[in-house]
Order: C-alpha cells, then structure tokens, then sequence
C-alpha cells in the first residue's frame, strides 16, 4: 500500500544535501515544516517553509532545548490514520497528520572524540527532541516514512516523484533504519556517561556494557568459506589501524587477513626503529629492526621463510622500490604500512591481487577501547595488554649479568614475545628474531620446537618466555641449543630451581615480574 506524503517535518543537524532533496519536495507540492537553523537555511534558499513555532503558537526555548516537544508535532506523527478515535483527536485540536519525518540528530558521537570537550559540553550534544521524532515516526511506520540519512534522500525522493507516496516495504526499512539510529545514539551516551561515572567511582567496567560498531562490509566468508561475516569499526577511533587504513590495491580483504594484519601491525608498532614482521595465523614468522625497511625485511624473513609465505607483512616505515622488488619475489597475501612510495606502487602493480593498506604516520598507534573475547553465553571485557616494564630495570636473578649484546636481544625478544600465542617462546639476536615456538601446551615443547625451528645456529642468541618455567627443562633445552640469556616473568614455585639451572649452564636470567599471555 502506498501512503502518500502530503506534509514533511525537517530538522536536520547534517545539512549535506538537504537543501536539493526540500526543493524536490517543494516542487511536489508537499508541505515543510522545520525549526532553527534548518528552517533558516531553507528559507534563505527560497523554499517555502512553515516553522514549527508558528504552527505550534509556542516559541522555541530553554535554549533551543525545546522546539518540537509539542502536541501539534507528536500527535500529527503519531495518529494511526485508520483508526477513526485518532483522526477525531487531530480533528478537535487543530493538528495536522505528518507522513514523513526527516531528521538527524546532534554529532553527540563527533563531540566525545575531542580530546577538548567537557561532560558538560558533551551533555549538551545530548539531542532530545530529535529522537523523540525518529523514534515516533519509526513506531508508526505504517502511515509515516522517516529519514535519518542523507544517503536515503534520492531514493526518496524519487519514490516520491514516482509515485506519490512511499511503499510499505520503503517505510519498514526506514523505520529499521532510523531506530538503528537512535539506538546506536543512546549507545554511545550511556557508554560515555557510564565511563565517566566510572572514572569518578573508580568502577572501570560498568553494569551493562554496550558497543556501538559501523559496519564496513560484509564479507565473502569468516574464518572458512561456511561461516558469514562482516567488519564493523569503532566509528570513535581515528588512530592509524587496520580499520581505519585504506587499501590501495588488491582483492577485497577477508576475514583472516584481517586478524593477520591487526596482529602485524602491532608487532611493527611496537618499535620505534625501523621494523618489520611477518604473521602467519596470527603468530609472527620473524620480525626485526633494520637500518632501513630492505634490512628489516630481509632479517625478519629469515627467520622462517617457509612459515611466511602466504603471510601479511608490516612495516612502521613507508615501504620503497627496494623492499617492494623483495616483496614481489614470493606470494603473501597483504602488505600493511605508513605507505608506499611512487616506485613500491609501481613495482607492485603487477601482483594485482597482493592487498596493500597505508595507515598513515604511525607515531599515534595504539589499541584503543578494550580487549573483547566472545564466549557462547557472554563476553569477556579486559584492558589490552600494554607491555609497562623496561627490561634492564628488571631483577637480574643467578650470578651472571647479561652483556650488553645480549641485553640488546633481550630487549627485543621480550617485546615480540608478547605478540606470539602462549605458550611462547622466541629466540632472538639484537634486533631480530632467529626462532620462534609458538601455541604450545607445555612450555618446554614451545622452547624446542623454537630451536628446531630455527634456520642458522642458536649458538649465543637469548630465549624470551612469555611466561615463567615450571620446570628446568625448558632451560635446559634452551642450554642444548645454545642460548646464553633468558628473559621471564618468573613467580613460579620452582623458581629457584630454574636460575640454578641457569647458573649451572652460564647463562644470565631475567626476570620481569609481568607475563604476557596471549590466548
């Protein structure tokens, strides 16, 4: 059934294209009612338009924070146009029926994000009457068609000029749409308030908590090719990510590149020196400094060239000509960094399905919000892990202290670490990595499936444990293969068991106090 649309209410905070969509309305003789600054702007462009205060006979107030919390605007939205008591009611009182209701609401999301704004200046981005409207037109779909999004208004408007009203199936969708509106709104508020609320009463996780995601597509398939997905990001977050990248080439990204670049590029953005890593399945193949993007490419491949094909790849530096020509010698499946120079493009142009994303500086990286983990039946809410200690601080335990090589490799092997899934184990020479056991279930299987990983001699290199050793063992193995230092948390019970073996072997032991597990 079609419903015609004989009169309009607009108010918009987003002007983009309001002014063209009003003019088409205007040339279908279809009635304009609006207030504030729309209503101005629309005037000015020569539409006609009845502001809402002169229909209502009440002046905006309070500061604009009343306009259109009116009887005359939410009984004209309201009414049921078939249910005869309704239209009596509009009838006795003057009110006038409103088929279709285009609003959008004040940027409360935007506003948040300025590091600037205050909890007052934030409530007042706080839109009330512009919910009300969207939530009433959308609730009455059957009679009112509502816009909230600038992108609808062709489509609109075209039905319009078609047809004369809007269908039944155009009305539901924009009723879907508008509510999804409102609710990602009110989202958004409470998680502010609740944050800030949290922030007073030292409660970091509040009662209910609530997400408000921007889809940016589906995708062909999740992690196998029967599993649907999607990408959705924080609309909050502007820091240079995988989400935030753009792709400059390259087939469309799927689901695990996705989870291989994010990975990636915390690794690379980890340093402050030029780095580069390779992740395979969420584990990095190798990672290393360089004195420029070739040389980190080359060492971090190194480690396991074999593990990376197929891999993504990071840079924290700009990737050129030189380490592109690398790159297109074998396949991986993406390349992400700050960006790519004139020649890299070039010389990767041939290998049109390789994905290439530039993020911009990277100098702000960070992972912002929280660390969720999906259960069936729930959520787990936990701060990211942020790597805190600075490793020559640590307690150096046993009789030998590390030399200044091998504090250099620990320093290195004990941040890369922290990105390789527990039960983890990385051997590393300053700068690089040299053999990496990752995932699994005893510690000492991770420290010689490291060494047997491992493609030159581990003669002189460090291990790096993301967690303390329960055993010797795992020290022990590290000895057979020829590691002089080992870096860990400690806190095990045979903690003293495993320096013994350490000083019983030579080799300098460090001891964070933090572990780093990654499930």
């Amino acid at each position: 059934m079609e419903q015609r649309v004989k009169r309009a209410l607009v108010s918009v905070y987003r002007k983009e294209g309001i002014v063209k969509f009003c003019r088409g309305l205007a040339a279908l003789d279809i009635e304009i009612l609006s207030s504030g600054g729309t209503a101005h702007l629309l005037d000015t462009n020569g539409i006609r338009v009845t502001r809402v205060s002169d229909y209502t006979g009440f002046p905006e107030m309070l500061g604009g924070r009343v306009k259109t919390l009116h009887p005359k605007i939410h009984g004209g939205i309201l009414a049921i146009r078939d249910n005869a008591e309704h239209m009596g009611h509009l009838d006795e009182h003057g009110i006038l029926a409103i088929d279709l209701v285009v609003v959008n609401l004040y940027p409360f999301g935007d506003t948040i994000t300025d590091p600037g704004t205050t909890l007052s200046g934030a409530v007042e981005m706080i839109d009330i009457g512009g919910p009300s409207m969207v939530r009433g037109a959308a609730k009455n779909y059957r009679h009112v068609g509502v816009v909230v999004a600038p992108d609808d208004y062709t489509a609109v408007l075209d039905e319009l000029k078609a047809q004369g009203g809007l269908s039944d199936a155009t009305r539901l969708r924009l009723s879907a749409a508008a509510f999804d509106h409102t609710a990602r709104y009110d989202t958004a508020i409470a998680g502010y308030l609740a944050e800030k609320a949290g922030t007073q009463t030292g409660v970091c996780y509040p009662d209910v908590f609530s997400l408000e995601l921007t889809k940016v597509q589906d995708m062909r398939y999740g992690e196998n090719p029967h599993q649907t997905a999607a990408f959705y990001r924080d609309p909050g977050s502007d820091l240079p990510t995988v989400a935030n990248a753009g792709q400059l080439q390259g087939k469309e990204l799927s689901f695990n590149n996705i989870l291989d670049l994010d990975a990636a590029l915390a690794v690379a953005a980890a340093f402050d020196s030029t780095a580069c890593a390779v992740i395979k399945h969420g584990n990095p193949c190798g990672a290393a400094l360089g004195t420029d993007v070739a040389a980190a490419f080359r060492d971090a491949l190194a480690c396991d060239p074999v593990s990376a094909f197929g891999g993504v790849i990071a840079f924290n530096r700009p990737v050129d000509e030189e380490v592109a020509t690398a790159i297109k010698g074998a396949f991986y499946e993406a390349v992400i960094a700050p960006g790519f120079s004139d020649g890299a493009l070039k010389a990767l142009k041939k290998k049109k399905n390789l994905r290439l994303l530039a993020t911009g500086e990277l100098s702000g990286y960070r992972r912002d919000g929280h660390d969720l983990r999906r259960v069936a039946g729930g959520l787990l809410v936990q701060e990211w892990d942020t790597q805190g200690e600075v490793v020559r601080e640590c307690q150096v335990a046993g009789s030998r202290q590390p030399t200044e090589e091998e504090w250099q490799a620990l320093e290195f092997g004990w941040v890369v670490g922290q990105f390789v899934k527990s039960n983890a184990i990385v051997y590393a020479r300053p700068g690089r990595t040299v053999g990496i056991g990752a995932g699994q279930m005893s510690r000492v299987d991770s420290a010689r499936f490291g060494a047997l990983k491992a493609l030159s001699s581990l003669e002189g290199a460090v291990m790096a444990s993301d967690a303390f050793f329960p055993f010797r063992d795992g020290i022990d193995a590290a000895h057979e293969a020829g590691i002089t230092a080992v870096i860990q948390p400690g806190g095990s019970i045979r903690d003293e068991e495993v320096v013994k073996a350490a000083d019983e072997h030579g080799m300098a032991m460090v001891l964070t106090g933090r572990r780093h597990f990654r499930h």
